[in-house]
């Protein structure tokens, strides 16, 4: 007893009349790896540090900024212009915002270095910011935006091949894979980008999904662009071209007044030297107003940096549905905020070999459907050919109800391996798994239909395995899956009136 009776009187003994019950762990909780502007807390440098955030604010201050994408600009016979991305592109800071915009919530960053310090992003730099995940026990989701902006389709893939390891190992978290040159179009011959991808990943697929093509978003506005997002080295391009614009204007007739002629030259000819932000902002409204050249330049720069890779966004819709309907619900069939349109319009037939190849690695599309906007139109693993692992929300599903379980018997290490202990677990393990199924998280018209637990001597264990202090749990589960393919059949009947 925990009181001792030694004198005459009245005792009360209250007894613990219910088990322990298992708490649901949260599975909207994504890691983000990638290079940032800085990496400090508490005014101490955190490289390869996990870091949990709840907002985009909240990023900037430990974090700070996006980096700034620079742009080589060249003439062209053809199309007067091309403009192409001038070095290294980082994709972190963008990709964050469109996981917000799509519903994310809290979630850990690890930063991996200063996109300033780096010329050549390595996969080696990646690999340490996932193996710092490993002593992070809440991260259910991992995704490396900055992946795609590795030297090529071989780099990005030992990446994935590392996430997928990492969540393998794990058991606790499923990766999100951005694939690299996802915003070209399929070309179906030895430099397709899927074939690609497929080729650079062989194992544990089912820990992964990943999704095609990339977008075109609104994440970053027409107010946050102007010349200064040249490089140096392209600005005399610019004036160049605006130049010939200027003096096409003047033979065409449509620019006469000789005064104004002077003061756009003038200004234009200052583009290189122009460095104050006040007469910067002045010279731009000037360019916007008077050259239609200069408008599709930046036009086209905006498009280049609102094209993101999908993962991030998706993140964002995997909490999104795990907090409105829950982790069962396959995270498909949802508008993504932000995105104007796929980077590649996906027809029916196209997506064909997306979803069912041969060699089973399946990728969901994102495609745009007339009245619906953009919609994700898949919610497949990559490993598609598994009965038991080929959808999404059953492999995540697993996950929460492993994890949730596990978390919670922890409590009954070095309890006696008897009866008793045995039949509190059922218990709780069985009350906990009646209400998942209340929520439609497993399938059946009845408990007994979407799950059973089995322990005992006899049922899951030997009189061998309680002498050598094992204790063995068998839980059988239901898991409801997507109705991926809707089929109606009309067929005509007799008149009968």
């Amino acid at each position: 007893m925990a009181k001792s009776i030694s004198t005459p009187g009245v005792y009360i003994i209250e007894k613990n009349a219910f088990p322990n019950s298992i708490v649901p762990i949260a599975t909207a909780a994504p890691a983000f790896v990638g290079y940032t502007e800085k990496a400090v807390l508490n005014k101490q440098s955190v490289p390869n540090v996990p870091v949990k955030i709840s907002s985009l604010a909240e990023y900037q201050a430990y974090f700070g900024g996006g980096p700034k994408t620079l742009f080589q600009l060249e003439s062209d016979p053809k199309t007067v212009f091309k403009c192409s991305v001038a070095g290294v592109r980082f994709f972190l800071y963008n990709c964050l915002q469109l996981y917000f915009a799509n519903g994310g919530a809290a979630c850990y960053i690890v930063s991996i270095g200063n996109f300033a310090d780096v010329t050549r992003p390595a996969p080696a730099d990646f690999f340490g910011g996932i193996d710092a995940l490993r002593n992070e026990q809440e991260p259910t989701l991992l995704i490396c935006p900055d992946t795609v902006g590795l030297p090529d389709a071989n780099a990005s893939a030992e990446v994935h091949r590392k996430m997928l390891d990492h969540c393998a190992e794990m058991q606790s978290r499923f990766a999100i894979l951005d694939i690299w040159g996802g915003f070209q179009k399929r070309t179906l011959d030895g430099n397709d980008v899927i074939s690609t991808f497929r080729n650079g990943i062989q194992s544990n697929l089912n820990w992964g999904a990943t999704y095609y093509p990339w977008v075109n978003t609104n994440i970053t506005g027409t107010d946050e662009v102007d010349f200064t997002k040249m490089a140096k080295d392209s600005l005399p391009v610019l004036a160049e071209l605006l130049l010939a614009e200027l003096q096409q204007s003047v033979k065409s007739g449509q620019l006469r007044d000789q005064q104004k002629f002077v003061a756009i030259q003038n200004a234009v000819k200052s583009i290189a030297t122009t460095t104050d932000p006040d007469k910067v902002k002045q010279l731009h409204q000037t360019l916007q107003a008077v050259s239609p050249l200069y408008k599709n330049i930046l036009k086209g720069i905006l498009q280049e940096i609102n094209l993101l890779p999908p993962g991030a966004g998706m993140a964002g819709i995997y909490c999104m549905v795990d907090q409105s309907q829950g982790v069962f619900k396959a995270p498909a069939n949802v508008s993504m905020a932000s995105v104007i349109s796929p980077a590649v319009q996906i027809s029916s037939a196209e997506q064909e070999d997306l979803n069912a190849p041969l060699d089973g690695k399946s990728v969901c599309a994102i495609r745009t459907f007339v009245g619906q906007g953009v919609l994700v139109w898949g919610a497949r693993t990559l490993d598609g050919n598994s009965q038991d692992w080929r959808y999404i929300n059953v492999r995540r599903t697993m996950i929460f109800i492993e994890q949730s379980i596990k978390t919670a018997i922890r409590a009954y290490v070095f309890e006696p391996n008897d009866a008793n202990t045995w039949a509190t677990v059922k218990s709780m393990i069985e009350n906990f798994l009646t209400n998942f199924w209340r929520e439609g998280g497993l399938a059946g018209a009845k408990p007994q239909d979407a799950f059973s637990v089995q322990i005992g001597l006899g049922s899951t264990m030997t009189a061998q395995d309680i002498l050598d202090g094992y204790m063995r749990v068998t839980v059988l589960l239901a898991v409801s899956r997507p109705a991926e393919f809707l089929v109606i059949t009309l067929e005509q009947k007799m008149q009968q009136s």
